[in-house]
Parts: C-alpha cells; sequence; structure tokens
C-alpha cells in the first residue's frame, strides 16, 4: 500500500510517498481502508522534532481518518463495510493515519453518520474532542458563560464554537479575514472580532458590558496570553490549546481575579474521558447538532504541501488528505 513516511526529523519535504506493508489487524484491533485523512498542527510539530518522544522515525504520522472498515481482529459491533472516523491509530511503525490502511485499536473507532462525508469525517478527532476537553473538561464550562474563542476559524476554533452554541455559552469568536470571520458567524458565534485590531480586546470587554470573559479558549498562548488575563472575568480560566514559543505573563493579572491557566493536550485524557466525548460528539453529529468544516482536500503525495499550510495565517476550517 502507499503511505507517508518520516524518516527523520526535519521540514515538510522530510514527508514522503512510499509503498509500505499492508498492516493487519491483531486482537483488540479493526483494519480501516482511509478515505480522507486530517491534517492537524500538532503532526507537523511531531515532524519537525518538536515532540521527540512521541514518535521515533520512520514512522507514519496522523492519527484522524474517515474510511470504512476493511477488517477486524477484535470483538466489536463493527463490521467490514461500515462507515467509521478514527481518535487514533497503534503506535508507531507503519500504522499512522496518511495511508491506504490504518491499524486502529477497537475504542479509536467510531461509527460516522451518513450525513457527514469521509473528509468531514477526518476533521473530527482532534479539531472536535480537543475543543470539547479544553471547554468542558478542562475548564469545567457551565452554560450561560461566556466564552472567548480564539482563532475560530480555524479547524479547533470552528469545532469550539459550534460545540460552545449548542451547550448554551455566549461565544465571542475572533476571526483575522472577512472570509474567516464570516465563517465564525455561520457556525454560531453571537459576537465576532478582528484580532488584527490593535483594540480588539477593548471590544470584547466592551460586549461583555465590562466584566470580562469566563473562558477563553488560546490558540496562539505565545502571542495572546499575556493579554487574554486582563480580559478575564473574576474566576476566570484560560485554556492553553496552542502555542508556539514562550510568553511573558504579570502573575498579579490572576491574582485580582482569582483566575486560572489552564494547560491542555488531547494525549493527556483518560480512556474514561475520551470515551465520553466521542459518546457526546456521536450523538451531536447524529443529531445534526455539529458540522464538521472542510476547508480543502488535497492528494496524499501532497502532505507537505498541506504541513506548509495547515500554519499558514487565515485558517479557514480543515485541511484533509486524500489517499
Amino acid at each position: 500500500m502507499k503511505a507517508i513516511r518520516v524518516s527523520e526529523f526535519g521540514p515538510p519535504s522530510v514527508l514522503k510517498l512510499l509503498d509500505v506493508p499492508t498492516p493487519a489487524p491483531g486482537p483488540g484491533e479493526i483494519l480501516v481502508r482511509v478515505k480522507a485523512v486530517g491534517v492537524n498542527p500538532v503532526d507537523t510539530y511531531i515532524r519537525d522534532g518538536a515532540y521527540r518522544k512521541t514518535l521515533t522515525p520512520p514512522y507514519t504520522p496522523g492519527s484522524d481518518a474517515g474510511g470504512v472498515v476493511e477488517a477486524v481482529g477484535a470483538d466489536t459491533n463493527l463490521k467490514p463495510g461500515d462507515r467509521v472516523y478514527t481518535s487514533g491509530t497503534t503506535a508507531g511503525g507503519f500504522n499512522g493515519a496518511y495511508a491506504e490502511l490504518t491499524v486502529c485499536r477497537v475504542n479509536q473507532v467510531h461509527r460516522l453518520p451518513e450525513r457527514l462525508s469521509f473528509a468531514q469525517g477526518a476533521a473530527i478527532n482532534v479539531p472536535y474532542a480537543t475543543a470539547w476537553r479544553a471547554l468542558l473538561q478542562r475548564a469545567s464550562g457551565r452554560p450561560g458563560e461566556t466564552v472567548l474563542v480564539h482563532g475560530a476559524s480555524g479547524g479547533v476554533g470552528t469545532a469550539a464554537v459550534q460545540i460552545a452554541r449548542a451547550q448554551g455559552f455566549t461565544v465571542i469568536g475572533t476571526g483575522g479575514s472577512d472570509k474567516g470571520r464570516e465563517l465564525v458567524r455561520r457556525n454560531g458565534a453571537h459576537h465576532v472580532v478582528d484580532h488584527k485590531n490593535p483594540k480588539y480586546l477593548e471590544q470584547v470587554l466592551d460586549l461583555t458590558g465590562g466584566k470580562g470573559v469566563d473562558i477563553i479558549l488560546e490558540m496562539l498562548s505565545n502571542v495572546n496570553l499575556g493579554k487574554d488575563l486582563g480580559v478575564l472575568a473574576k474566576a476566570g480560566r484560560v485554556v492553553v490549546i496552542g502555542s508556539r514559543g514562550t510568553v511573558e505573563i504579570n502573575p498579579r493579572d490572576t491574582m485580582m481575579r482569582d483566575a486560572a491557566i489552564f494547560g491542555m493536550a488531547l494525549a493527556n485524557a483518560s480512556d474514561v474521558e475520551i470515551a465520553s466525548i466521542h459518546a457526546a460528539l456521536g450523538a451531536a453529529f447524529e443529531q445534526g447538532t455539529l458540522t464538521p468544516v472542510v476547508r480543502e482536500e488535497l492528494p496524499l503525495a501532497e502532505a507537505a504541501r498541506a504541513h506548509e499550510r495547515v500554519l499558514e495565517p487565515g485558517a479557514y476550517g480543515k485541511i484533509v488528505l486524500v489517499p
């Protein structure tokens, strides 16, 4: 089969489409024929060596896919031919999702509703599970609170806006382009601001009547975290979802508000938390409450281009690869 392989850490050019052995499911595993693969920023961080303990080259990247069950090696209610999305693959080796076939543990494979395409299925796991965990598990968000979603037109941002709106939050979303801000509006944000405007945080405070926001979901903490603390309400919480460097903050901004800063990595979620997340997401997707937004589909061979585009400014939904 064809798969993307990373033989050494480095720039996007290290992503090579190669012929590799076809994997087979072992006990407790399911073989999925991949129809679409989700590209996530974390894939780029692993590839360039920032998370060296995560995988060791050579490896096939990726955890998120939409596809069809090819074979099962487990006692499961899934069968060959079922439409599914994945929330991970078995560790190391040839088993990443940037491939024509991938092996997953049985608890990493979930039914994909007929209303969603395979590309949308590939846009579920990291964006929606991250947003759900950040808002409802890490920040312990409660309906009626106000949440500020930074980068609300990106993969995690669009998921966060949809989830927050469906769960009864007042949602403020930021976007850096007219197209992106229009997407944020369509996804259900009550208010949309331009984070390129030097006074956008003043606008956020005005929108809350000076009270501040209860929760901030932060996608670029190295740029925004120090300023975020100034627009938190009393007992407000910031969840750090993404960062590309260091940042300086004033601890007094947390003291004055009894504020909290939470770090979050989806990989730290327990099996119980992950099962709860996907049970809730599955119901929401079936009911039509949530709908993944796909920005573009690229051939699997263009994985390097996808890794460049996923980090570009002006995010707009999800980038997927098609084998």
